[in-house]
């Protein structure tokens, strides 16, 4: 799920402030600690080979996020792709792949156990 800033909801402006909300904006239930990070991408990066080995080859970590600067795709386990780009919030849920397409900078939070276990699997393929 993405979405522009433009489109999420202004629910409060005054001098120096707006303030914009989306609800329902993914789910963290019983996640347990989550960990903020910042991810610089370079063009090209496809983590499909990445995530070999893990179930249905693909990242099984949620995360939520916003795009600094570039774009980015993802593919589901059905085929279904998403491009987010600078200035959209993000939620990917598990089961995607990840390619960027333009040079990325991205901030993301995602539940902390889950998402070192799928680095340290990457790691490890990177290792050979």
């Amino acid at each position: 799920m993405r979405i522009a800033k433009e489109d999420v909801d202004v629910k409060m402006e005054i001098p120096g402030a707006v303030i914009r909300l989306r609800k329902d904006f993914g789910d963290a239930t019983g996640l347990g600690k989550m960990s903020g990070e910042y991810f610089s991408l370079s063009a090209g990066v496809d983590t499909t080979p990445l995530f070999i080995g893990l179930e249905g080859n693909l990242c099984q970590c949620p995360h939520w996020g916003f795009v600094l600067q570039g774009q980015i795709t993802t593919t589901d386990a059905a085929g279904t792709q998403e491009t987010v780009k600078a200035n959209d919030l993000f939620y990917w849920p598990p089961g995607h792949n990840v390619k960027v397409d333009a040079d990325a900078e991205i901030i993301m939070f995602s539940p902390q156990e889950k998402h070192c276990h799928v680095i340290d699997h990457m790691i490890e393929k990177v290792k050979g």
